[in-house]
């Protein structure tokens, strides 16, 4: 062998233990909360008390729980509760703890053709925009967001995928994804707080719903059962999800604003 490739050779395992030592956490969670900014503002505080590196796969809700069933994640911070303890009753996650929650808003064009500002819920604001045939564009992705609009659609006493391809257009995508179609076709939408206050596209789109208790969007963390999941990060995801529900975690997540708007409040003492 020579110098040279002896000497790579003694890199390369004098490498490994440092590479072997690194800790992380896998964090399967959302697009809103991603978009919003809060994870940016609030994991380093974790990784700096920890040492340990949280990083987030951002997706639908629906998605996480999958990704999450198929063993391919360590932790859960997602949106769907229903969904949330169907994961946990099957015995793929631990436990559901409460950990945040903001609200859910519907937007449209600044000229809301279809009178939807003027309605006083937004089972109201739902019906004026169907009644108008007013484009909405829906994440149609499976997501938290998605379930909680299709709950709106139903509680209007409204089957709006029955008029899919005409005014109501699924985009199968992300909420900001969502929101810049929506923006582009003029439509309305429905999107969480957070990821409003932080889209820079608005154009002159604006909120035409907001305030009624059922857009209430509660948040949850649940770590991945390792009897289901062997290779899951046990140690790691158990001192973020502590860390989350301290009062370190929850003074963070209270403390991150955008444009002066508190996006987030803390759920773990509840």
């Amino acid at each position: 062998m020579s110098r040279l490739t002896l000497a790579a050779a003694l890199v390369a395992l004098v490498a490994l233990p440092a590479a072997a030592a690194e800790r992380f956490v896998l964090v399967q969670s959302t697009t809103s909360t991603a978009n919003s900014g809060l994870y940016d503002a609030i994991l380093p505080q974790f990784e700096a008390a920890t040492g340990i590196q949280a990083r987030v796969v951002a997706v639908g809700t629906g998605q996480a729980l999958k990704n999450a069933r198929n063993c391919d994640g360590d932790l859960l911070v997602v949106h769907a509760r229903a969904a949330e303890e169907t994961f946990v009753a099957e015995g793929h996650g631990l436990a559901r703890h409460a950990l945040m929650h903001n609200d859910f808003v519907i937007v449209g064009p600044a000229d809301d053709p279809a009178g939807a500002a003027g309605t006083p819920d937004a089972a109201a604001a739902l019906t004026a925009i169907a009644r108008a045939a007013a484009p909405f564009a829906s994440r149609g992705d499976e997501s938290g967001t998605h379930a909680k609009e299709r709950a709106l659609w139903t509680a209007a006493g409204i089957d709006a995928a029955a008029a899919s391809g005409t005014w109501y257009r699924e985009t199968g995508s992300g909420m900001g994804a969502t929101l810049n179609l929506a923006v582009g076709m003029d439509a309305y939408a429905l999107t969480d707080r957070a990821t409003w206050v932080a889209f820079a596209n608005k154009a002159g789109h604006r909120i035409v719903a907001e305030g009624d208790p059922a857009l209430f969007n509660p948040y949850g963390v649940i770590r991945v059962n390792p009897e289901r999941c062997p290779n899951v990060r046990a140690a790691e995801a158990e001192a973020l999800e502590a860390w989350l529900l301290s009062p370190a975690g929850q003074d963070a997540i209270a403390a991150y604003r955008r444009d002066g708007q508190q996006l987030f409040h803390p759920d773990a003492a509840d």
